[in-house]
């Protein structure tokens, strides 16, 4: 098992011990998405779940729940969104630490000195680098910033 999926096991058994509810629930959910993971993998002939598969699933549930609270926003669910926005935060704790502009911005740059000129290159090459340090949006939005520059 990856190390960081034994680390929510443990937050697990501390949030159960201390009944925190909403903790509990997005926990097992994560806990959960990784096995469902790690099945589509061993049918696939792979071994366990990686670190770094591991942190591709927990983004995507951010994602997943990014999009909930877009949704619920749209349809006026206040309450709704706000549960969603408390569940990322929760997950968040479980991503390596996100880049920050600055040196985002310095990844894209040695892309772009590379060669690659048109959007799709650079965001693939960009994607790439700093898997799971940085979601797909902000990354899409300084590649379109630097390209017109």
């Amino acid at each position: 098992m990856a190390k960081l999926l034994e680390q929510i096991s443990q937050d697990l058994k501390q949030a159960m011990k201390a009944r925190e509810a909403e903790t509990m629930s997005v926990l097992r959910m994560l806990i959960a998405a990784a096995r469902n993971k790690e099945i589509t993998l061993r049918k696939n002939g792979k071994a366990e779940l990686s670190d770094e598969q591991a942190v591709e699933v927990i983004a995507s549930e951010i994602k997943k729940r990014r999009d909930s609270v877009a949704a619920y926003t749209h349809g006026n669910r206040p309450e709704l969104a706000d549960k969603e926005s408390a569940e990322i935060k929760i997950i968040e704790k479980y991503l390596p630490e996100q880049l920050g502009d600055e040196d985002l911005e310095k990844v894209i740059k040695e892309v772009i000195a590379t060669g690659a000129t048109d959007y799709g290159r650079v965001m693939g090459q960009t994607m790439a680098k700093v898997k799971g340090k940085a979601s797909g949006v902000k990354v899409g939005e300084l590649v379109k910033k630097l390209l017109a520059k």
